[in-house]
């Protein structure tokens, strides 16, 4: 009889899970692994049949109260025999007594439902080359986002998402191969934006601005430089504002998922997101 056993993965497991997420056209950042891994070491894991890999699930804890799943994957040939279903269970067993969420393709919405999530919003990846040289509002300025401190970043960002994630952030922010920019006006910040390459594309989240006019400034600088690629922003529905900013760059919707809690919403400045961060871990 097959042997199926859960481990938790390593660092390098993590490079083999992004190939999968590649397959399954999520499209993660070429470099996102490192942030990942360093947000919560065994926060993944992965489902071996024979010591082969065939799923996998992150399960990745935030603060106290806080959990994102993401990462769902059973290798096509090996669907519907219960290896992704076992390592469900063990994976929310994992965040049991925190309010989960994940970003849920459409084809699994109902199985999502079923297992006690709900859908808030709706993400829409918008993909394309917007126009570049975007003028920023009057008195704003876009800086290298690595050279403020990153007290003030992770504040900024306590505002868009439900717990800290200092260990996620700074390497989301500074690590390889991606650009970051904040704007500031008056010394506080309005703004910021992460750009990353991907394997079809290049990713431009989280994007947050107090205006469509920051976010498109910011968003413009970053495309300016990767001009020989497309970008793509995952633009949430609960704020209209980021849909038509989208549509207003010339951007085009190609890839759809729903943000989706066991508990409430959480509370965070919906109106100043333009862009989620990562489908992956929020």
């Amino acid at each position: 009889m097959p042997n199926f056993e859960i481990t938790t993965a390593s660092a390098d497991d993590l490079t083999m899970l992004t190939e999968w997420a590649h397959a399954e056209s999520w499209n993660p950042g070429l470099t996102d692994r490192h942030a990942f891994f360093a947000t919560d070491p065994r926060g993944f894991l992965i489902g071996r049949l024979d010591g082969d890999p065939v799923s996998c699930v992150s399960v990745v804890r935030y603060g106290s109260g806080h959990g994102f799943l993401g990462f769902y994957l059973t290798r096509p040939e090996l669907r519907g025999q219960g290896y992704g279903s076992r390592l469900w269970r063990a994976g929310t067993a994992r965040l049991e007594g925190r309010n989960i969420g994940l970003d849920g393709v459409v084809a699994q919405q109902p199985n999502y439902r079923k297992s006690g999530f709900r859908s808030v919003w709706t993400t829409l990846r918008y993909e394309g080359r917007p126009p570049t040289g975007l003028a920023a509002p009057s008195g704003t300025v876009l800086v290298d986002a690595r050279t403020l401190p990153f007290d003030r970043l992770a504040d900024y960002d306590r505002r868009f998402f439900p717990a800290d994630r200092d260990s996620f952030l700074a390497p989301w922010i500074a690590g390889p191969a991606r650009t970051s920019l904040a704007a500031v006006r008056d010394g506080e910040l309005c703004g910021l934006a992460v750009l990353r390459p991907c394997r079809t594309s290049s990713r431009i989240g989280p994007v947050y601005a107090e205006s469509p006019e920051v976010a498109g400034a910011l968003v413009g600088a970053l495309a300016a430089g990767a001009p020989e690629t497309a970008v793509a922003i995952d633009a949430p529905d609960v704020n209209p504002a980021a849909v038509r900013l989208a549509e207003q760059l010339g951007l085009t919707p190609s890839f759809e998922t729903a943000r989706m809690y066991t508990g409430p919403s959480p509370d965070v400045d919906h109106s100043g997101l333009f862009g989620i961060t990562s489908l992956e871990l929020g």
